[in-house]
């Protein structure tokens, strides 16, 4: 499947800055699951920017910004062909050695009733995997896609469009597709399975709404990395693009500045 890819991010800086250093990962690379076939990112600075390959194998620019003014415009595009492998992306080579991935974070601290009762269980981790992407499911909730739909934006949080009665109480919001991936990689994690995060893009389908999104893959000795996406209870498909990977999504994050600003980002991903 070819989709095509327009990520625009606005930044806003505080005021009265002499020079901002803003760090990309706004490039995806060609793997087992997707080929690049064009892509190209646009904002003041591009064709001086640092360009290399990081601990993790984002590819990742570095831009100065020198006495910023203004609200600074970054747009990512392009087009990437997408082969469903029902989830597995393999050994890729060049990849840091997947026990970097067992390391917990203040981001994926998860408690032991997510994943307790797989300590002694009998099943192939393979399975066990599937199970616990479901245990995850059951323990944020899941939206009731004919009375809740939902909507991915770009900073990976939820609106609901649900219809309700004026006094009927608001429903309370589902968590973010972040807070899903961290709760299945802190879990794989303490169950001493190497589990990283994946930011990336995903196309609308069944069941799916277009957008920024966020997920996790899995490590197993016999068939390598494998994506799960516990927010949609799917392994992915070629609707899933991915973008950069990292032990969260601190890591991952598609935009970091130097100093902190505020972002605001638009996605449109659509059958190219």
């Amino acid at each position: 499947m070819r989709i095509e890819i327009d990520h625009t991010l606005n930044l806003t800086l505080p005021p009265g800055i002499g020079q901002a250093v803003l760090h990309l990962l706004l490039t995806p690379s060609s793997g087992p699951t997707q080929s690049v076939d064009s892509w190209s990112v646009e904002v003041a600075g591009i064709g001086n920017a640092g360009r290399f390959q990081d601990a993790y194998g984002n590819q990742v620019h570095l831009v100065n910004q020198s006495r910023p003014e203004g609200d600074i415009v970054l747009r990512a595009r392009g087009i990437v062909a997408t082969r469903d492998t029902h989830g597995v992306l393999g050994k890729p080579s060049g990849e840091p050695v997947p026990a970097l991935y067992k390391r917990v974070t203040p981001l994926t601290k998860a408690p032991v009733t997510l994943y307790g009762k797989f300590r002694s269980a009998k099943e192939s981790r393979i399975d066990m995997l599937h199970a616990l992407m479901a245990r995850v499911g059951e323990t944020l909730g899941l939206p009731d896609p004919e009375t809740a739909p939902t909507q991915m934006q770009a900073t990976g949080e939820q609106s609901q469009t649900q219809s309700q009665d004026a006094d009927a109480p608001a429903p309370k919001p589902l968590p973010s597709a972040p807070d899903y991936a961290h709760s299945f990689i802190g879990a794989a994690r303490a169950l001493d399975i190497p589990a990283r995060y994946v930011t990336g893009y995903v196309l609308e389908g069944e069941g799916l709404e277009p957008g920024l999104h966020a997920w996790a893959e899995a490590y197993d000795e016999g068939l390598g990395w494998i994506g799960f996406d516990p927010r949609l209870q799917i392994c992915p498909v070629e609707a899933h693009v991915r973008l950069a990977v990292g032990l969260d999504a601190d890591s991952a994050r598609p935009l970091r500045t130097v100093p902190v600003g505020e972002i605001s980002q638009t996605v449109i991903a659509k059958a190219g």
